[in-house]
């Protein structure tokens, strides 16, 4: 019984330094970009400024509503910024599970997680936010003016750069779950259909209620999807021969 504890607690204590070597990027990052967080929200918000209304601004409805959004802002940049090590960490903790030849992948893994990442965050900030800002203004008019919450804005930002920088993980999680046996090319070019019916309906519920904007955030998912599938069947014909 106490030789099938240890090996348990074992993992569980190594775990433990992994979260907390996180948890210090994390902070180290936070500080830092704490130091910029100012210029970190205005550049935020600078898809909303540029579609509002000369005579609208965003507002905060309590003393601390700022201050607290300034922190939030930091977090995520933090989060941001140790991104290359919590994926390192991430990749040091499966590592004794896997075979010899599948650690050299460790640098690949942390390279192109972190690129991706930061490209989906990118592509929802750049291609889908100026859309969706825009048809949220349009129903301003000279009686109802757009006097957007801080607090309500940072949510529903973060909530969609985060989805966007996670969905765009894709292949990386299609490369490991077909070295792993999980998943094939055949499996996926079956599942094809429900992947294209799931990325519509995600798109639905992230993003605004109009068709260009939806079809923005569908489509690069179609396409990383494609993708999958293509990395899939080179990682299976590998294992094939």
């Amino acid at each position: 019984m106490t030789n099938e504890k240890q090996p348990f607690l074992a993992h569980l204590e190594e775990l433990r330094k992994r979260l907390i070597v996180c948890a210090i990027a994390i902070g180290i990052g936070f500080v830092i970009s704490y130091i910029f967080s100012k210029q970190l929200f205005s550049f935020l918000i600078l898809p909303l400024t540029e579609v509002l209304p000369a005579d609208s601004h965003l507002i905060f409805t309590s003393l601390p509503e700022m201050f607290i959004a300034y922190v939030k802002v930091a977090l995520i940049a933090g989060i941001i910024l140790a991104i290359p090590i919590i994926f390192y960490e991430l990749w040091m903790f499966l590592a004794p599970a896997l075979y010899q030849r599948e650690k050299r992948y460790l640098i690949p893994f942390v390279l192109f997680s972190s690129i991706l990442f930061i490209a989906g965050a990118l592509f929802g900030y750049v291609v889908v936010f100026p859309y969706g800002f825009k048809f949220f203004i349009s129903f301003a008019t000279e009686d109802i003016q757009a006097l957007p919450s801080v607090k309500q804005y940072f949510s529903f930002t973060i909530r969609l750069l985060l989805a966007f920088g996670l969905v765009f993980e894709l292949p990386v999680v299609v490369f490991f779950m077909t070295k792993i046996g999980l998943v094939t090319p055949d499996s996926m070019k079956r599942f094809r259909k429900f992947a294209i019916l799931g990325s519509f309906i995600m798109a639905a519920i992230l993003t605004p209620p109009d068709v260009a904007t939806q079809i923005m955030m569908a489509l690069p998912i179609i396409i990383l999807y494609e993708v999958s599938i293509i990395i899939s069947k080179g990682i299976y014909r590998k294992k094939e021969e």
